[in-house]
């Protein structure tokens, strides 16, 4: 059986970018008015990893642990400001939480990855192995991230006067905002949750299938797929947990008020 890895041609790229021609006819059919957005999306795509493929060849060719540091902070950075734009209401301190959440997540999980179960603790900038991994974390924690800001402050909003009712009568700031708290958090999660509810039976990953491409055995493929998932698992629920309750202290203050008007 010929497991060998399959390089592909510009034309069969080309090939399979065809198929975002008739994403747009069936737009165009149906007066969707998504035509525009599929093109845009399928250049952004197109580009972006064009872009992060010549400079992975590099970073891969170089080697040089700062070099690999600086990638990883450039993507963390931008993981943030991506969990911050998806948020429609905003508060003061959010870019600061969103960040740290997004970073000390994210960079744990990799680290006990990379240190603990790969055991790459000399070579620990391997790009092959930090990047990849970082990327994929990242990936799933920012949207964790931006599901619990955005769901904590939306209810906030909407159950306002129960909140400041709760508060009027003697609650605490934690027994008001509990409610929402819990909400955020859990909705933070369900995607990975749903996830891995279904992964290998429904779905495979983009990991599990890019090895399997590569001629990896699928036994060893699945063994990195569920490490990777746990992995995804715990950061998701360590950012959206940590960004929600630092949101909670910026707009509930020690004397048990709710700061609506922090909230733009």
């Amino acid at each position: 059986m010929d497991t060998a890895y399959i390089e592909l041609t510009a034309a069969q790229v080309a090939l399979a970018a065809f198929l975002i021609v008739v994403n747009g006819a069936v737009s165009v059919l149906l007066h969707l008015g998504m035509t525009k957005l599929w093109l845009v999306a399928s250049l952004r795509t197109i580009v972006q990893l064009l872009l992060i493929g010549c400079v992975l060849e590099w970073v891969f060719q170089v080697q040089q642990w700062y070099i690999v540091l600086a990638l990883m902070m450039v993507m963390t950075l931008m993981a943030g400001h991506a969990a911050v734009t998806r948020s429609e209401r905003r508060f003061h301190g959010i870019w600061l939480n969103t960040f740290l959440c997004v970073w000390a997540s994210s960079w744990l999980m990799a680290a006990f990855a990379v240190f603990l179960i790969l055991r790459r603790t000399a070579t620990w900038y391997e790009p092959q192995y930090a990047i990849p991994l970082l990327g994929m974390l990242l990936g799933n924690c920012l949207n964790g991230i931006s599901l619990g800001l955005h769901t904590f402050t939306s209810a906030l909003v909407s159950q306002r006067a129960e909140v400041e009712t709760l508060l009027a009568l003697g609650a605490t700031r934690w027994e008001a905002a509990r409610r929402p708290v819990q909400h955020a958090v859990k909705t933070g999660m369900t995607p990975i949750m749903n996830g891995m509810m279904v992964v290998g039976i429904v779905s495979l990953p983009g990991m599990m299938t890019g090895q399997l491409l590569s001629g990896i055995p699928p036994i060893q493929a699945v063994k990195y797929q569920i490490v990777i998932m746990f992995l995804i698992a715990s950061a998701t629920a360590m950012g959206t947990v940590g960004v929600v309750l630092l949101a909670f202290h910026r707009l509930f203050n020690a004397r048990h008020q709710f700061l609506y008007q922090r909230l733009q």
